[in-house]
């Protein structure tokens, strides 16, 4: 005779918890995959240089650039949670939307982290092949040491937890939250203050 395998029975957490789980693996993939050409595709094809031909600073190009990488994950992001909280809702039961909203913020910033570190790669190292290279290893290297706490705290990954937490109406640590949000903008402020000091030493 076989054991019988029990298994628990679905909730709208589990599924939030699946949501969170996709978003932080193949949001940041295609994070990755989004920002490994950004700067380097322009250079190989010279439409940098014909840019920064007209009025426009090298900075205000990278930012730029940056600016409408956010905006689409912001986009694509905002659609998944929706969509999410949707099917939720119609499966198990409509959990606050405001939670869902702050998730959503969360995401997006953790996604934002992951890009902004293969856009210095990208620009630092003029490959879109080399950007990828460095993004997915910089995911797959942060991940490892989001195993030990207090590092986990101050990295994207540190994200996950509250976020669930907040969608879900549950109580959350708001010490933890907030240090894992600035050390997330810390990351992003440094990747972009070193794409641009990379980027102003390269020949078009």
């Amino acid at each position: 005779d076989q054991l019988p395998v029990v298994l628990p029975e679905p909730t709208a957490v589990m599924a939030l918890e699946q949501l969170q789980k996709n978003l932080g693996q193949f949001g940041a993939l295609a994070a990755i995959a989004l920002a490994m050409g950004s700067v380097s595709g322009e250079l190989d094809r010279g439409t940098a240089a014909l840019v920064l031909a007209q009025p426009a600073t090298r900075p205000a190009f990278l930012v730029a650039k940056l600016a409408a990488l956010a905006v689409v994950l912001a986009t694509c992001t905002v659609l998944a949670v929706a969509v999410a909280w949707v099917y939720t809702a119609i499966l198990f039961e409509p959990l606050p939307i405001g939670g869902w909203v702050v998730l959503a913020a969360l995401a997006w910033l953790a996604l934002l982290a992951w890009a902004a570190i293969t856009f210095l790669a990208s620009t630092a190292t003029g490959s879109t092949t080399a950007a990828a290279g460095l993004g997915f290893v910089a995911l797959i290297g942060l991940s490892i040491l989001a195993v030990i706490p207090a590092i986990d705290h101050v990295l994207p990954t540190g994200l996950t937890l509250p976020s669930i937490l907040i969608a879900s109406g549950q109580a959350v640590d708001a010490g933890a939250l907030a240090t894992a949000v600035l050390g997330t903008v810390v990351l992003v402020a440094a990747c972009v203050a070193g794409a641009v000091a990379a980027f102003a030493r390269r020949e078009l």
